[in-house]
């Protein structure tokens, strides 16, 4: 369980450094150019991995239709909704948007998932993660100090990549496959809809900005999207789908810092936020660790 526990700091530490590369890249190239050269370098040495190791394999196929919800949910729609709420929003207020996420794991796992009905505990958390969710989109400004619709990009993607931990857990984890052979498959599926709808003009301009192309490539490329997906199967199948989405409040707390670094403004407003979203992830995680140790005992 500790490596469980690490896996999901790790993920939350590459996650929360993904909003700046974003930003930096949605500056010089669109949104969609954005996602779709993420995909191409994740994508690679994955494959890699999985043709050297023998991951992936014909009898697979059958599986492709989960496969295809999975390249949706959790790869081209949840990575365009935010990407395309970075680029008008500061990039430390969309990380912390984006600790919605396990509210929507835990709506879609009381409906669906009976076996993780959380504990009092975890939807506690819930609510106090959502508190400061409310707290940074401030919606009683009418959108003057915060793009609204920056706001409901990130929301949109939140929702996707919500629901996303709950179908994993639901029909790829009984399947016993890999989390190389699952994360090659969602990003292998994910790249020829994302080659299709991305329009080529001007993507070249990516190359003339050195901090932008090396933020792409190997923040969001090959950490996250090739390694944060192993680590994210491997998380979900042993956390379970809330516990596991405890790690996507963590880059909160990573955006924030980090957009403070860049020179981004950080108010009294995100930080109340942030003590909020710091509160939800302890009383989550203590949450599922208590009902998981009811089901073992």
């Amino acid at each position: 369980m500790f490596r469980a526990y690490a896996a999901l700091v790790l993920v939350g530490l590459i996650w929360g450094s993904n909003y700046i590369y974003m930003k930096m890249a949605t500056e010089v190239i669109s949104p969609m150019q954005v996602v779709f050269l993420r995909v191409v370098a994740g994508f690679l040495p994955l494959a890699l991995a999985a043709w050297a190791s023998g991951a992936v394999n014909r009898r697979q196929l059958r599986y492709v239709p989960h496969f295809a919800v999975m390249s949706v949910l959790a790869t081209s729609f949840y990575y365009y909704g935010f990407v395309a709420g970075t680029a008008l929003l500061p990039s430390s207020v969309a990380g912390l948007l984006g600790g919605a996420i396990p509210i929507v794991t835990f709506v879609t796992s009381w409906l669906v998932l009976r076996s993780e009905r959380p504990s009092a505990l975890t939807a506690a958390g819930v609510a106090t993660g959502f508190a400061g969710i409310i707290l940074t989109a401030r919606p009683w400004d009418g959108g003057e100090s915060i793009a609204t619709a920056g706001v409901l990009w990130i929301m949109a993607g939140t929702a996707s990549v919500g629901v996303s931990f709950v179908y994993a857990r639901r029909y790829l984890a009984p399947l016993g496959l890999s989390p190389l052979a699952l994360a090659t498959w969602q990003i292998g599926l994910a790249l020829p809809t994302l080659a299709f709808l991305t329009d080529y003009r001007g993507i070249s301009a990516i190359v003339g900005n050195g901090h932008a192309l090396l933020g792409l490539v190997l923040g969001l490329g090959l950490l996250g999207t090739g390694l944060a997906y192993l680590i994210y199967y491997y998380m979900v199948e042993r956390l379970g789908a809330i516990g596991a989405s405890g790690a996507t409040y963590l880059p909160a707390v990573v955006a924030v810092a980090i957009g403070a670094a860049a020179g981004e403004t950080v108010t009294g407003l995100e930080l109340a936020a942030l003590g909020l979203i710091l509160g939800g992830v302890a009383l989550i995680q203590l949450g599922s660790r208590d009902a998981a140790k009811r089901r073992t005992a």
